[in-house]
Formats: C-alpha cells, sequence, structure tokens
C-alpha cells in the first residue's frame, strides 16, 4: 500500500533544513507534526521535598535541554544563586551550547560528551571528588544510573520535570498511513487517548529497542524500525519504505 500521509510524534522541526522537509518534497508526501507526549517542571517544592539542597552539589549533570531548562528554573524557585564555580557535565555539544542561554561561557567550567552518557565517564572520573546532582526527568534512561554507580562517585538523582501524555481527541477522526513512534511513552499515550485503537492498514514506525518493546507489548505490528546499519535514522528508514510502497506510484 502507497504512503501519502505521515504523523511525526514529536514537535515540528525549527531548522528549515530538516530532513522531514526533503522527504516530503522529494517524494510528494504529507508530514504531519504532533507531540504524543509533553515535559511538566516540578514545583521547587516537590523538589525540596526530595530532601535536595541545591547548596549541597559541586557538579551539575545535564543529559538534555530540558534538565538545563528546569535547573535554573528552581534554581531561580528556590532563589538559589548558582555560583561560578559550578561544574557543568553536558552530554552533548548541543547540551553544552544550550547552555549559553544561562551562563556566560567562556567563565563557567563546562565539560562536554561526545553523544552518549558513557562518553561522559572519563570526565567525571577525573573529577571524582565533586558532588554531582543529576536533575532529571521521572523517566531517566536506565544507562545513566548505571555508568554513574560504576563510578562510584558521589551523586544524586532529582526529578526536577515530568513527562505527560498529550490530549489527543483532536486526532480522534484523522488517519495516516503511516505513525512515527520514538519513546515508549509515545506508544503509552496512543493507547491512553485511543484505548480501542486497531493498527488495520496503519504502518507504524518506532525508534529504538526499547520503543520497539513496547509497540509489540501493545500488539502493534512494526513495519519501520530504525536505528539501524542501513538506516541510522528515522528519516532514512521512512524513506527506504516509502520508496519501495510508492513504487509506480
Amino acid at each position: 500500500m502507497k504512503v501519502k500521509t505521515i504523523l511525526v510524534s514529536q514537535p515540528e522541526p525549527k531548522v528549515e533544513n530538516s530532513p522531514y522537509f526533503d522527504l516530503q518534497q522529494k517524494h510528494k508526501v504529507k508530514v504531519d507534526f504532533r507531540s504524543f507526549i509533553h515535559v511538566e517542571g516540578v514545583s521547587a517544592k516537590d523538589v525540596r521535598a526530595q530532601k535536595i539542597d541545591l547548596n549541597n552539589y559541586t557538579a551539575i549533570i545535564l543529559t538534555s535541554r530540558n534538565s538545563v531548562d528546569h535547573f535554573f528554573r528552581v534554581a531561580e524557585e528556590m532563589r538559589y544563586k548558582v555560583p561560578e564555580d559550578l561544574k557543568y557535565f553536558c552530554q552533548s555539544e548541543a547540551i553544552a551550547f544550550y547552555l549559553q542561554k544561562y551562563v556566560v561561557y567562556r567563565k563557567r567550567k563546562i565539560y562536554v560528551g561526545q553523544k552518549d552518557f558513557v562518553d561522559l565517564s572519563p570526565l567525571i572520573k577525573k573529577y571524582k571528588e565533586e558532588k554531582f546532582l543529576l536533575p532529571a526527568s521521572d523517566q531517566l534512561n536506565y544507562d545513566v544510573p548505571q555508568t554513574l554507580n560504576n563510578l562510584k562517585v558521589d551523586w544524586t538523582q532529582a526529578t526536577f520535570y515530568k513527562t505527560v501524555m498529550s490530549d489527543l481527541s483532536d486526532l480522534a477522526d484523522v488517519y495516516y498511513d503511516v505513525l512515527a513512534f520514538f519513546s515508549p511513552t509515545g506508544i503509552k499515550s496512543l493507547f491512553k487517548n485511543f484505548p480501542d485503537f486497531k493498527q488495520n492498514n496503519t504502518r507504524i514506525a518506532v525508534f529504538g529497542s526499547t520503543t520497539q518493546k513496547e509497540a509489540l507489548e501493545h500488539g502493534l505490528r512494526i513495519d519501520i524500525l530504525a536505528p539501524t546499519p542501513e538506516t541510522p535514522s528515522m528519516t532514512m528508514a521512512l524513506e527506504k519504505y516509502i520508496a519501495d510502497a510508492n513504487k509506480g506510484k
């Protein structure tokens, strides 16, 4: 069956050169974007209830832009003056760059990983005398605590924001040829909003093994899977599938 419409369960990209737009142009398909999940901040009161005193930490581990935003939001709500000598350990260059929204980059102690959390290990190990705070979501990747525990450093995890399922009721009567998912929570959101969802001819695209597992547990048929050696990104996986499905269009 040919593909004409795709719903990507993420916000629309803000960059003009997104590969999704290239996909749309090249294959003449309609690509819509809609977040199936969103992030809500945890109040400073609730962070305190987790026995968190920001004065007790000398280093912050940042794993996403959300963790950056919500650390500084909670700091402001707590009237905590962020010290200039606080160390920041950022999982990637993109997160470190985003940190400039809140601090003067050249005046701060910022340490940057390559991409995956484990890449931060040598840097954290070098400063293992620090007291680390990990401001995170309520759904933290299992490899993060595992890595930190293996390093035997003094670290504390705190929930600064939560991943919440979005209201999708306006999509009740809308049909798409392909639904693309990037997290287990996205799959859960689909079934929370539409408990009687039947896949029928809808193609399901999933990114990552945990998303794949959640989809299978909900009885979904997975038609498009990424990353693979051949298709390391979702857009590449979609393009390959569409090129095959729409032959002779």
